[in-house]
């Protein structure tokens, strides 16, 4: 889908806020690359947000908000919608154990869907969360000629996961789906405590300060500033077509809104760092988590954020969250395949 297009789904739908900016062989070998995995921040649960039953990607009208004042739906509560399934072959791995996450996306027909388009550099953006948003990943799993995904993971804390496929299908909606599923992770389960919203995270020396507010049914624009060693980060490097990848969870049933930031490289007007900005609108009153996804001396990091939506100002921060992608590595070459939303 071309920049104009999502720019004006964002800009008038959902202007966003948690789904950030996101570069995203044999004959039966993968057929899509992959990037490095961001390092570890640190751990810290909290709310994120999401929108009603609905499980339209990125805003675009599927189900209702909760309220008077809910806004644009959120994906990812739902197996299935359009006529596509997400069919998670693992359903169950160990804490704290090297594991591989399977499944495929199977259209109407029950096959499994081979053919898709790439958005952010990437045929399909895939994120693990856990209930309680303490541990997030985000990866980007290889696809064989036969339709089936696979991507190594490893949760470190037992407990409720929800798998989240962010995709657009060849010849299917063209803003693309998010379809969710449920993975058990055995072991000692003890969910971690809510997070409370504060406006900077830190990760790997990184500092990054959170300016703006969620309203519910309105657009307003989040920043993050990122500094280190208390110095300004002005090179901050292209992670999947932009300077900044923010997804955004809501508390309660992980509904899922996918944004990439206001502007992106080589447009004229967008600097590298220190601000990222995106639009956003929550899509109801709650609490919210937000993952900031950015790259720094060739490796991503993610920091965490818990906010709150209605009742007053957002606030951010919270250290960064367990936000390693594990399963994504390789070269992590840039695609500079970059939306302007």
């Amino acid at each position: 889908m071309n920049t104009a297009a999502r720019a004006g789904l964002f800009a008038g739908a959902l202007a966003v806020a948690f789904a950030g900016a996101y570069g995203v062989g044999s004959a039966v070998g993968p057929v899509t690359d992959e990037d490095t995995a961001p390092a570890h921040g640190g751990h810290a649960a909290g709310g994120e947000e999401g929108a009603a039953e609905g499980a339209g990607k990125k805003g675009d009208g599927h189900g209702g908000g909760h309220g008077e004042d809910a806004g644009p739906a959120a994906g990812g509560l739902q197996l299935s919608e359009a006529g596509y399934t997400l069919d998670l072959d693992t359903e169950r791995i160990d804490a704290d154990s090297p594991a591989e996450l399977s499944f495929a996306v199977r259209g109407a027909d029950g096959e499994p869907v081979t053919s898709y388009e790439r958005e952010h550099g990437k045929e399909l953006h895939l994120i693990v969360a856990s209930r309680d948003l303490d541990t997030y990943r985000h990866l980007h799993p290889v696809r064989d000629a036969d339709g089936t995904w696979s991507t190594p993971v490893e949760l470190p804390e037992a407990g409720d996961y929800r798998v989240f496929a962010d995709f657009v299908p060849t010849g299917g909606p063209e803003n693309g789906l998010t379809l969710g599923g449920d993975l058990a992770v055995a072991g000692d389960y003890r969910p971690a405590a809510p997070a409370e919203p504060e406006r900077t995270a830190t990760v790997d020396g990184y500092e990054v300060t959170l300016d703006g507010a969620l309203t519910p049914g309105s657009a307003r624009e989040v920043e993050f500033s990122v500094e280190k060693d208390g110095k300004p980060v002005t090179d901050l490097q292209p992670y999947l077509g932009a300077y900044g990848h923010l997804v955004a969870l809501r508390a309660g049933d992980l509904a899922y809104l996918h944004v990439h930031p206001n502007g992106e490289p080589g447009d004229g007007s967008t600097e590298p760092g220190p601000e990222v900005a995106f639009s956003a609108t929550a899509p109801s009153t709650g609490s919210y988590r937000l993952f900031l996804d950015f790259k720094h001396d060739g490796e991503v990091r993610t920091a965490a954020f818990t906010v709150t939506a209605g009742g007053g100002a957002a606030e951010g921060g919270e250290q960064g969250a367990d936000g390693e992608q594990g399963a994504e590595s390789g070269s992590d070459e840039e695609d500079g395949g970059g939306h302007s939303h």
